[in-house]
């Protein structure tokens, strides 16, 4: 099987499709490489386009020890990338995919072209920062104890996983059904190192503000926890964009494929002729 070594020895499974510029696809939590197969068929037919397991996500490797912090994540991507030969791609992220994304625009920007950033940011409120964190580590201890199976019936009840069950039944059990089969242990390894262990973008302003690589913010209007990180990055990523999806949640690219392929299909196309600037001054508003 085709697979790229970390800087750690960790070995990541990736596929790849298409010709042209370079698009690579971040998964989420939940998912793994399959959930980007309606974005693969679709950028396949103008881009190169690479989609990879995660670690801890089989058929990738699944370490032991602490060794999934968000560092390694975006340093993951990074090592595909290079495995591959590729020097810049275009970023396309959900959730702890994005948050990814946003590492590699923050500490390598010179390997982005372009970032889209779905659904970011969830466990990022300073306010309820350390309840998140023991939240992320009582998950670690669901998937250790109980299993995948047993806490895939639980997450797909959570309130952003709800638009999706409302409009597609099939694709939602499908989703869940894969998240049922996921390694345990990378399961809770990730959810502990890093969904309980990445810093806030709250504490990252300065930073944000230097990121000048082009970059589409894609936010459910149903996902609450990503609504207000959502529109903080617009305010502070000089050359960002935000599309707020109606009646939407958190799975934005299987929920919404049509929407989330046109968005960002107009966006990369906005990129690659130059048409993505920062923001005029101009159209700041006078405080």
């Amino acid at each position: 099987m085709p697979h790229a070594t970390t800087r750690d020895d960790v070995r990541i499974y990736f596929e790849e499709a298409g010709q042209g510029t370079p698009i690579i696809f971040l998964h989420e939590f939940a998912a793994d490489y399959t959930n980007w197969e309606p974005q693969m068929r679709y950028f396949s037919r103008g881009h190169r386009c690479i989609t990879y397991s995660a670690r801890g996500y089989t058929p990738s490797d699944v370490p032991d020890g602490e060794v999934y912090t968000y560092k390694h994540f975006y340093t993951d991507a990074l090592a595909v990338l290079d495995h591959l030969g590729i020097a810049r791609a275009h970023l396309v992220g959900l959730s702890m995919g994005a948050y990814s994304s946003f590492q590699i625009g923050l500490n390598a920007p010179e390997r982005a072209l372009s970032m889209t950033l779905a659904g970011v940011g969830s466990g990022s409120e300073l306010e309820n920062l350390e309840t998140w964190r023991k939240q992320c580590r009582a998950n670690a201890e669901q998937f250790e104890t109980l299993g995948s199976a047993e806490v895939a019936k639980v997450t797909r009840e959570a309130p952003s996983r709800i638009p999706f069950l409302v409009k597609d039944p099939r694709g939602h059990a499908d989703f869940y059904a894969a998240l049922a089969r996921h390694d345990a242990k990378g399961s809770a390894n990730t959810m502990r190192g890093f969904q309980g262990g990445r810093p806030s973008i709250y504490t990252l302003t300065d930073a944000i503000r230097k990121v000048a690589a082009p970059a589409l913010i894609i936010c459910g209007d149903e996902d609450d926890p990503c609504v207000g990180a959502s529109l903080f990055l617009k305010k502070h990523l000089p050359a960002a964009g935000l599309a707020m999806f109606p009646k939407s949640g958190h799975v934005l690219n299987l929920e919404e494929p049509a929407l989330f392929n046109e968005s960002v299909e107009r966006f990369v196309t906005l990129v690659e002729a130059g048409r993505w600037p920062v923001r005029d001054p101009r159209s700041l508003a006078a405080h």
